[in-house]
């Protein structure tokens, strides 16, 4: 595919509405997993080729449990993407992580049931580590682009753990209290699924994690509205923008060095020779340099 891009992004669509973008055009992308939620979008950034993807559609179309997550990640893989960006909105499980604040999780924890967390199987198997599930190099980057731009009303937390539960409902109070005792920072539906199959990919993984709200265990829950939220979500994507300028920036002037470039070196069980051709060729993308 000739259109490469060496940055990716996925949220929400209104991400890639930023004035700064330019030539841009949407590439629709078959992968052997289907079709990825939407179209991609690729847009020069101030000299860089960057891929946004829009996790849910356009539109907000798909729940959590129904996003193609596999094929997003290949699709991005297919263009040449080694540092991916996730920008999600979250709930704060933390009195000091407020409403706009943002939070670059160093760790998650599962509580999803239904999701296809990775791209092996079918007579080849792969293990890889996910002690630290995103990559150390590029949170710090996303980070330190956070803290350079001074956002009004945003505060900056620097690592905690992303629970990533299954959804389309929200916790019980019962569950809220059950992840703050785990010392649990924001909870959200989509990230980990994204993070597993990034590193199997080979791409560097990091969350920016914007909080729209409290979660339910929080005494002032009841009074939020949706208007509240959906103004906390407008704003988040403002600042998100803003942010995702300057990691672009960075990113171009210096690409950090990244151990996910390398995740499936040691990872790969099965000898090639003894794994089905129509497998091998499947997954090519993602185990060509290491076909003999």
């Amino acid at each position: 595919m000739a259109a490469q891009a060496q940055i990716g992004i996925i949220g929400g669509s209104g991400l890639y509405q930023m004035e700064a973008l330019t030539d841009i055009e949407e590439i629709r992308i078959d992968t052997p997993f289907g079709s990825p939620s939407d179209a991609i979008v690729m847009g020069t950034l101030d000299g860089t080729r960057v891929a946004f993807l829009a996790r849910h559609g356009r539109g907000h179309t798909l729940m959590p449990s129904e996003l193609p997550f596999r094929a997003n990640i290949y699709a991005m893989k297919s263009l040449g993407v080694e540092y991916l960006i996730s920008a999600s909105a979250v709930g704060s499980l933390k009195e000091a992580a407020k409403p706009l604040d943002m939070v670059v999780p160093d760790q998650f924890i599962d509580r999803t049931r239904n999701r296809v967390s990775t791209f092996f199987g079918d007579g080849l198997v792969a293990h890889i580590t996910f002690g630290d599930p995103v990559c150390s190099a590029l949170a710090g980057v996303l980070a330190d682009a956070v803290d350079s731009l001074n956002l009004p009303e945003v505060t900056l937390h620097r690592g905690g753990t992303y629970v990533c539960m299954e959804g389309p409902a929200f916790s019980t109070k019962a569950e809220s209290e059950l992840y703050r005792s785990w010392g649990a920072t924001v909870i959200g539906m989509t990230n980990l699924p994204e993070a597993k199959l990034a590193r199997e990919a080979e791409m560097a993984y990091a969350t920016l994690a914007l909080v729209t709200d409290y979660d339910c265990w929080h005494s002032d829950h009841d009074s939020v509205t949706v208007d509240m939220v959906i103004g906390n979500l407008q704003k988040n994507a403002v600042n998100a923008q803003r942010v995702i300028r300057d990691v672009v920036n960075r990113i171009a002037a210096t690409p950090p060095q990244s151990e996910a470039h390398s995740a499936l070196k040691y990872a790969i069980i099965t000898p090639m020779d003894k794994a089905p051709k129509a497998t091998l060729d499947k997954l090519n993308l993602l185990i060509q340099k290491y076909r003999s």
